[in-house]
């Protein structure tokens, strides 16, 4: 089954490919079109519905989008859907990642409470009336520094107690079994397979 999605990101596709081995998972550029979703809403539902609203009124198929970010408890829930543009001026590129999470780390400074979440909503648009919602998360705490080579964005600076290292020290393999993203998607792949009719 072939399935858009509503990214640009490289590393978030690959991610769901490796998730979806079943799916034959594209992107907008797939389809000669140039996507770009503004992600204005105040909420990770907001943004996910939004992106696959808008790309299935130019596709007419299938899409699947998805938002996320970390939500990091002492900063009340910040810096969470600006997590891509955390740190950037209104008008300015983006940071990259490493700066960005050296700036979250400097406002983190002295500070007790590290605990944290990667959260993932992810919205399936069959049709325009026709929508599936899920959300997932990541428990981890803010390390005092990177660790781990592996992963994008936020991984090297959130710990997992449980298997006692950060999101980039996993495999991908790992990532995909406990991340936020991979959560979501195990649970969007059996609502999909759960759908009698796909257009």
């Amino acid at each position: 089954m072939t399935l858009f999605v509503a990214t640009n990101n490289a590393h978030k596709l690959e991610e769901i490919r490796s998730a979806m081995p079943g799916f034959d998972i594209r992107c907008p550029k797939d389809a000669r079109i140039d996507f770009d979703f503004p992600e204005d809403e105040s909420s990770f539902l907001g943004n996910s519905t939004g992106k696959a609203l808008a790309l299935w009124r130019l596709l007419g198929s299938p899409v699947l989008a998805d938002d996320s970010g970390l939500c990091v408890d002492a900063l009340g829930g910040r810096p969470g859907v600006l997590s891509a543009r955390y740190g950037s001026a209104p008008d300015a590129a983006p940071l990259d990642s490493g700066d960005r999470n050296s700036m979250l780390l400097a406002e983190m400074a002295g500070k007790a409470d590290r605990n944290c979440r990667f959260v993932c909503c992810m919205t399936l648009a069959v049709t325009l009336d026709r929508v599936f919602v899920v959300q997932e998360t990541c428990e981890g705490q803010l390390l005092d520094r990177p660790r781990g080579a592996g992963g994008f964005g936020y991984d090297p600076i959130v710990f997992l107690p449980e298997l006692g290292r950060s999101v980039a020290e996993l495999s991908p393999m790992e990532k995909n079994r406990v991340s936020h993203r991979g959560r979501a998607i195990a649970r969007m792949a059996a609502v999909i397979e759960s759908i009698e009719r796909l257009p």
